[in-house]
């Protein structure tokens, strides 16, 4: 029988906390330490897979097709132009998803059962999920082997946290229970602002076990890196950005197949 993959799903109900830049730049880094790795683009909006340096334009399969049709894995998955790492695409059509499915029996299991036809040929799938608790991120979480959570140092970000947690734990006792954290990734990251430093101290007192050592610096070529469709390791493998990712990624390996 073959293993199945480990399954981590990168999820936060709040937008604009580095969630893909991470999925995007962890899944690059563990693929580049040997491993086969599958990103699922499970946001509509596509960033993951623009971020890669896909052409949205005459995808014909897609996340789409995954969770209304049950499109198989060689009809949806791309080979990207990165070492180890292949992709699902995503386009907008991917909104629609959510009504489409509010009538189906397993609407919550699509990504199980997709992942239960890959045989092996992968080890890790990392999940790109929308910035909202839906049939999307639900989907992503029933099918999770762990979650990692990027956050932001920044005032409303334990509040944020404790509500995610929540929803983790209503997804873990209805639907997975297997579920579990994998870690909170600390993103966008000042230590020289008074905010970010006592926001950190706050979370490490609540959720010290969980955190991973590495925090993630504001980093200019990060913020560029998606425009020319390639991860940090590809766009500037010697900036502080791709030194942290591949720390956190290095980590990750260890707490999930160590």
């Amino acid at each position: 029988m073959n293993k199945k993959p480990y399954v981590i799903a990168f999820a936060n109900q709040k937008g604009g906390v580095g969630k893909t830049t991470s999925a995007i730049n962890i899944a690059s880094c563990i693929a580049e330490s040997g491993y086969k790795v599958l990103m699922l683009d499970c946001d509509p909006q596509g960033n993951t897979t623009s971020g890669l340096g896909i052409n949205k334009k005459g995808i014909k399969h897609t996340m789409y097709e995954v969770l209304v049709d049950g499109a198989s894995p060689e009809q949806c998955i791309v080979e990207t132009k990165f070492q180890n790492l292949s992709l699902v695409p995503s386009t907008i059509n991917l909104a629609g998803a959510e009504f489409d499915l509010i009538s189906e029996d397993r609407k919550n299991r699509k990504i199980c059962d997709f992942a239960d036809k890959l045989d092996g040929k992968f080890e890790y799938i990392i999940i790109d999920c929308p910035p909202s608790l839906g049939i999307l991120t639900v989907n992503a979480l029933s099918a999770a082997s762990g979650v990692i959570i990027p956050m932001q140092c920044e005032y409303y970000a334990l509040e944020g946290l404790s509500q995610l947690m929540i929803s983790i734990k209503k997804v873990k006792e209805r639907y997975n229970p297997s579920l579990c954290i994998t870690g909170i990734l600390i993103t966008m990251f000042n230590g020289r602002l008074n905010l970010s430093s006592q926001v950190l101290a706050e979370i490490k007192k609540y959720y010290c076990d969980k955190l991973f050592s590495t925090t993630i610096p504001r980093n200019v070529t990060l913020s560029e890196a998606p425009g020319f469709g390639e991860p940090i390791n590809y766009h500037d493998k010697y900036s502080k950005g791709c030194a942290a990712y591949k720390a956190v990624a290095e980590e990750v390996i260890s707490r999930t197949l160590g």
